[in-house]
C-alpha cells in the first residue's frame, strides 16, 4: 500500500503519527456517538431517527 520514505519517517518521529491519532480520536467519536443513538433510541421511542426528520408526519399539523 504506502512505503514509508525517509521524509515521513522523520516528519513523525517530529509531529507525531498524525494519520493515526486522527483515526484513533475518530473511531472514539463514533462509539461515542453510537451509544448516545443507542440511549436516546431506547428512552425516547418516538424520537425522530435522524435529526433532520420531520416530527410529525406532513398534513398533521
Amino acid at each position: 500500500m504506502f512505503q514509508q520514505t525517509p521524509v515521513y519517517d522523520r516528519l513523525v518521529a517530529e509531529r507525531g503519527d498524525v494519520p493515526v491519532q486522527v483515526r484513533g480520536e475518530a473511531d472514539r467519536i463514533h462509539r461515542e456517538l453510537a451509544q448516545v443513538l443507542r440511549q436516546t433510541s431506547t428512552s425516547q421511542p418516538s424520537a425522530p431517527l435522524n435529526v433532520f426528520s420531520p416530527k410529525t408526519h406532513p398534513g398533521t399539523l
